[in-house]
């Protein structure tokens, strides 16, 4: 296993992260491990390329339906960068894919997460992890340093078929690109941004996919404003509140008995995402 560079000095990245709301890059695979996640994935692309429903859940859902995926989320570098940020008992909330098809237009507006999950808090963080290159001409993340101090702000839809986000979400107010920095990374890496911070990214115009899981950790402290249970995998220590329904790990690739558990926590989600 690849040994997080920044582990020699954890204060440095709670300093940065406090300070920036991101810290990028950190070694967490190497790219050998990535390539095996990358063919993994594409795999169970063509197994399921003529069933759009669950392709769609395997998107959504990598964690739940790939073994290696679940395997991602426990990582002990990921875990080590996570708790430098949130303490020792970690969940994850999420770990959607981010794909976006070589010389694509498709690219994620200014945003903050936080804004559309219903939340309590925001002891969240992400780990976006690098399953291929993410470099600018790939469309990798920008962020805006110590923007995740600014709480909530305005946000509109625009529902533009150019945006990977589901409703084309963007914040309303004015963000200056040239306060943004660029976080490129290379299959195996990852950069770990606050849950307030202004990010997007550009269209990709490489002759690769950009691929990438967007690993969102949480305290098991959080819950859901409107009371209602998503299912969670507890990657790290224990959960002491009972807010979320833990899952076990998948059962197996692409077992039907997951796609179900899937299904049934995309319509909670459904209703319960702002």
């Amino acid at each position: 296993m690849t040994q997080l560079h920044s582990k020699i000095n954890l204060e440095k990245i709670m300093l940065k992260y406090t300070q920036e709301g991101f810290v990028a890059p950190l070694d967490i695979i190497s790219k050998d491990e990535a390539q095996l996640l990358r063919e993994d994935l594409e795999n169970a692309e063509l197994e399921l390329a003529d069933e759009p429903e669950k392709l769609a859940l395997l998107k959504a859902y990598p964690e739940r339906l790939l073994p290696s995926f679940d395997q991602l989320i426990r990582n002990e570098n990921l875990i080590t960068a996570a708790s430098a940020v949130l303490g020792p008992n970690l969940m994850v909330w999420s770990a959607g894919l981010f794909i976006k098809e070589k010389n694509s237009s498709k690219i994620v507006s200014w945003h903050q997460d936080l804004t559309y999950w219903g939340l309590d808090d925001d002891a969240e963080t992400t780990c976006w992890i690098a399953i291929s290159r993410a470099h600018a001409d790939s469309g990798c993340m920008k962020f805006v340093p110590g923007s995740h101090k600014n709480k909530i702000v305005p946000h509109k839809d625009t529902y533009s078929e150019d945006n990977l986000l589901s409703r084309g979400q963007e914040i309303s107010v004015k963000v200056n690109e040239n306060d943004a920095v660029t976080a490129a990374l290379d299959a195996g890496q990852a950069s770990m941004h606050h849950g307030l911070l202004f990010h997007s990214s550009g269209p990709n115009t490489s002759n690769d996919r950009r691929i990438g899981s967007a690993i969102r950790y949480i305290k098991p402290s959080m819950k859901q404003e409107s009371g209602d249970k998503p299912i969670v995998s507890l990657v790290s220590g224990k959960d002491d509140f009972g807010n979320f329904k833990i899952a076990d790990a998948p059962k197996g690739w692409l077992a039907e008995e997951d796609f179900e558990l899937c299904r049934q926590d995309k319509a909670l989600k459904k209703q319960i995402l702002l």
